[in-house]
């Protein structure tokens, strides 16, 4: 594992304040608190469809042969504070388990928990604070009748890759045998292994013979006419002991909901995308958005619910492949420039393409396009060398028209197969999961944005259009009945902070309100001192006179092709004494794609911290978005912009009455494609108390999409030092030290990023590493901890219960800032909240989700939800809460920052090969640059 440059301090560094007792130590059982284990979602298997084929509609290369969740157990829910009359929390488990009893072999008994099994902090009561409000959240409730469910096993020979095949077997098979052999049972299948039934089926093993029909005008059919396609179906009694939780029932009766729309719509992940779930648009570039719908089965207070929510998501236009080319080049009748084939070459790979010349479908996955025009790509077939387009032209009297252009790829690379553009057709169906372009993610966003008022109608009609309670195998056999609404739950609007700014200004408070204000009459409450600063522009529309005409030497123009000479020598004029530069300004030029580069040249080569501006902003003149550049300048310097007047009078609890300091962490994962990529991981940590306004921020390259942070802590046995500590933690454990004077008694961790099913994990592995990098400073050093995991992509929305009222709505009609719901939607027993913190600039605001997986210091929840809201409205670039709390939010702009320091290398060349593993590749990953220390020392990602 690469670790990031610069390590750690000097390992006898000690935080030398008096030590407090020592904290519980952190152990896999969890520290005390009783309650439900984490809860994990099972991975799906993607449906890839079927693999590359060889026939005679394509040409073949030289004859080659081809080839080819622990669960947690359950636990009775307390709460230590009553819930609200409306719904009875401590019935939810007793409830489902009596109206659902899950059949499993006589003999079987339980498996033992899990030794690594951790259970999250229980509730420690529901929120008051705040004024009282109802709001509708896109939670359907369901309600059970008793059923018998029966598990099976699915083995389907010749094994099938896709989903969709599997579900057109399975749907075969029920359609030929559910009056007989199936006993009139409907089960309902997953596409994977498993289908479960309302009751046994009349057999506890059975073997089938389903052919589907060889007619099957759908592009997914490889097979030629006069074919068929047979598969042997055996469905047996599950023979290991199905484990008997809330969790389980739910994937079951998930399963259930999710039969009907698998079979008729495109399904990607959890969501349903089709063209009959609304009108479709176009992107660009043989690019379109469909719409469609998320759909999850939940457990909260009121029960069961489903959540539902519109989304809308890209695919491929179902076009021939010259016309996806025509998108990158017009003409077609010139060979392909390197630059254009490498970015086709990128845009193709993996997707799926039919020919139909023959009579017949031939569906083939493109693995690359040829280096060379489809007239020289030679081969041998029949022991004779021919090329592509003498083949077609033999073989299938068709003269190729554009053979000029490389030939798609199929097969493997030990029999390659050669598909001629102009005759492949994109599957329709397929999504984009590449990186959309600025303008591509524009137009999503535009076409997909809607107001509260007409997302929350859509749902409904989603929702109703589904027919839930009509469908046979969900209401009739299964028993499950949905909610014609939307659920109306309590809410409370928390208040909004009184913020600080310096005692000279005109205003040297402001209380905000609907979650922003403004830098009038007031002044930053710890201005920085900017005494060495120069400004370099590398834009060629750009009047001098906007420039204050006093840096410490004069303004300089510059080619843009010349960016690091450029920056190197205003580096080498400032390095007289006195003459240090604080503070580079830095005009882009006014074509993209180069802030990345310096960004990482000043940062990490030169050690310069700037400020970068468009062109077409700077001289535009207008005075709100130089505020905003003044606020980030501020804190690029060592300034502070406003602080939490609570903070400033030590009124926040559990945080200002003992030196405490808080850390954001974030893992940011390369863009689909980019598979040699490694992720970044980055935490910041704050740096004054008792504010906690400041924060200093730590990067690291792990894995290809490795979620644990493994930077956390770090050791290493040096042969004349011994073992020597290292980690993120720990140095900004020790910077915290050397900034206040004090050692944190005090640790509260928000982490973003992680989903459901990750959360045992990430605990377990996490907070381990705090607890060495605690230890590793000072023996006995143990804080107290509150982990808390922050989640933004989630399919909650909340509406106001009446859009008409203003009281209740901001100007675009979104929830009010500070709208926190604790109840009813939320998990049973857990320590959860959904938070909306900011006022929605357009759209449907998004509230964000936190759980508590660990807490030491006891917060209840007004005190952990208030410090969360307050916390939003320190956000240093802007004079508006935000929708995280910003030590997250910092967390996530370190880790993008970083991202751009190898950019050259590998995101803007987008993939380099991918042929090496996962597992290969994260026994080399190349280490960031260091970052210098002046840089590092400052809020250098705002």
């Amino acid at each position: 594992m690469s670790r990031r440059g610069g390590g750690g301090r000097r390992p006898d560094s000690r935080l030398d304040q008096p030590t407090q007792a020592r904290a519980p130590s952190f152990q896999r059982g969890g520290g005390g608190a009783a309650g439900p284990r984490g809860r994990g979602r099972q991975g799906q298997r993607g449906g890839a469809g079927s693999g590359s084929h060889s026939g005679s509609g394509a040409a073949p290369s030289s004859p080659h042969t081809a080839s080819t969740s622990t669960e947690p157990a359950p636990s009775s829910p307390s709460v230590s504070a009553s819930a609200p009359s409306s719904s009875s929390v401590s019935t939810l488990v007793e409830e489902t388990e009596q109206k659902l009893t899950l059949a499993a072999p006589a003999a079987a008994t339980l498996p033992p928990s899990s030794s690594r099994a951790v259970r999250l902090p229980v509730r420690p009561g529901f929120g008051t604070r705040g004024r009282k409000c109802v709001v509708r959240a896109n939670h359907f409730m369901v309600q059970l009748a008793k059923r018998d469910i029966h598990h099976y096993d699915v083995s389907i020979d010749p094994e099938v890759t896709s989903q969709k095949i599997n579900r057109e077997i399975i749907s075969q098979l029920i359609n030929l045998y559910r009056l007989t052999n199936l006993g009139e049972r409907i089960p309902a299948y997953d596409g994977m292994k498993s289908i479960y039934t309302a009751g046994p089926l009349p057999f506890e093993s059975k073997e089938f013979i389903i052919t589907l029909p060889d007619s099957d005008p759908r592009p997914s059919s490889s097979a030629s006419p006069g074919t068929e396609r047979q598969f042997r179906v055996v469905i047996r009694l599950a023979s290991q002991p199905y484990v008997y939780t809330l969790q389980k029932f739910i994937q079951v009766l998930d399963v259930v909901l999710r039969a009907a729309p698998s079979e008729k719509h495109t399904v990607v992940g959890r969501s349903f995308f089709s063209t009959d779930l609304g009108p479709m648009g176009q992107l660009g570039d043989g690019i379109e958005y469909w719409r469609g719908y998320f759909q999850s089965l939940r457990p909260t207070q009121f029960g069961l619910s489903l959540n539902i929510d519109v989304s809308a998501s890209s695919f491929y236009k179902p076009i021939l492949v010259t016309e996806f080319v025509q998108y990158y080049c017009s003409d077609l009748s010139r060979p392909l420039s390197d630059q254009v084939r490498l970015k086709v070459k990128k845009a193709l790979k993996g997707i799926k393409v039919v020919l139909r010349h023959m009579g017949y479908n031939l569906s083939c996955k493109i693995t690359g396009i040829t280096s060379q025009p489809m007239s020289q790509v030679m081969f041998t077939c029949d022991n004779e060398t021919r090329s592509v387009v003498q083949y077609f032209l033999e073989k299938h009297k068709i003269a190729l028209q554009f053979t000029s252009l490389p030939a798609l790829e199929a097969g493997t690379e030990e029999r390659r197969i050669y598909l001629p553009m102009e005759l492949s057709r994109i599957v329709e169906g397929q999504r984009y999961t590449k990186r959309l372009n600025e303008r591509q993610v524009t137009a999503l966003l535009r076409a997909t944005c809607q107001r509260p008022q007409d997302r929350e109608a859509n749902i409904q009609m989603m929702a109703r259009e589904n027919a839930y309670n009509e469908d046979t195998l969900v209401n009739n056999k299964f028993g499950i009945q949905v909610a014609d609404g939307l659920t109306s739950v309590d809410a409370r609007i928390l208040p909004a902070p009184m913020l600080k700014y310096h005692k000279s200004g005109r205003e040297a408070s402001v209380n905000p309100d609907f979650g922003q204000w403004n830098m009038i009459n007031k002044k930053m409450f710890n201005g920085g001192t900017v005494q060495v600063w120069t400004c370099m522009n590398f834009s060629t529309r750009l009047n001098h006179d906007v420039f204050n005409p006093r840096p410490v030497i004069p303004i300089s123009s510059s080619n843009p092709n010349q960016i690091e000479k450029a920056l190197v020598d205003v580096r080498n004029k400032t390095t007289q004494p006195g003459k240090q530069l604080q503070l580079l300004i830095i005009i882009l030029p006014d074509v993209s794609r180069s802030y990345g580069r310096i960004k990482r040249v000043c940062e990490t080569e030169l050690g310069i911290v700037s400020q970068c501006c468009q062109p077409k902003h700077v001289s535009s003149g207008n005075m709100q978005y130089f505020e905003n550049v003044a606020l980030k300048i501020n804190v690029k310097v060592g300034g502070r912009n406003t602080v939490l007047d609570d903070a400033v009078q030590k009124r926040i609890p559990l945080v200002t009455d003992r030196p405490t300091i808080i850390f954001g962490a974030d893992v940011t994962h390369p863009q689909p494609g980019e598979d040699s990529s490694p992720s970044i991981a980055a935490v910041v940590a704050s740096m004054d108390w008792p504010e906690v306004t400041k924060y200093r921020g730590l990067v690291s390259a792990q894995a290809h999409n490795e979620e644990i942070i493994q930077d956390l802590y770090k050791s290493i046995k040096d042969p004349q030092r011994g073992l020597v500590h290292g980690g993120m933690i720990r140095e900004l454990l020790i910077d915290f030290r050397r900034s206040t004077n004090f050692k944190p008694h005090r640790i509260i961790f928000y982490r973003d990023g992680v989903s459901e099913g990750q959360f045992s994990q990430v605990l377990l592995h996490e907070m381990n590493a705090i607890r060495q990098a605690c230890a590793s400073i000072e023996e006995g050093y143990a804080p107290p901890v509150t982990f808390v995991v922050v989640q933004k992509r989630h399919h909650t929305r909340l509406f106001p219960a009446d859009h008409n009222r203003h009281g209740l709505t901001d100007k675009r009609g979104n929830i009010l800032p500070g709208t926190v719901v604790d109840t009813q939607i939320c998990h049973p027993t857990e320590f959860d909240f959904y938070l909306n913190s900011h006022a929605g600039i357009q759209g449907t605001s998004r509230p964000t989700h936190y759980h508590v997986l660990y807490d030491e210091n006891r917060f209840t929840a007004d005190d952990l939800q208030m410090l969360t809201n307050n916390l939003c409205y320190t956000y240093a670039r802007c004079t508006r809460s935000v929708s995280i709390v910003p030590p997250a939010y910092y967390a996530r702009l370190a880790a993008f920052r970083a991202r751009f320091y190898i950019e050259d290398e590998t995101s803007a060349g987008g993939s380099t090969g991918g042929t090496r593993s996962t597992a290969e590749g994260s026994l080399a990953i190349r280490p960031l640059p260091v970052i210098k220390d002046n840089v590092k020392d400052v809020m250098f990602y705002c």
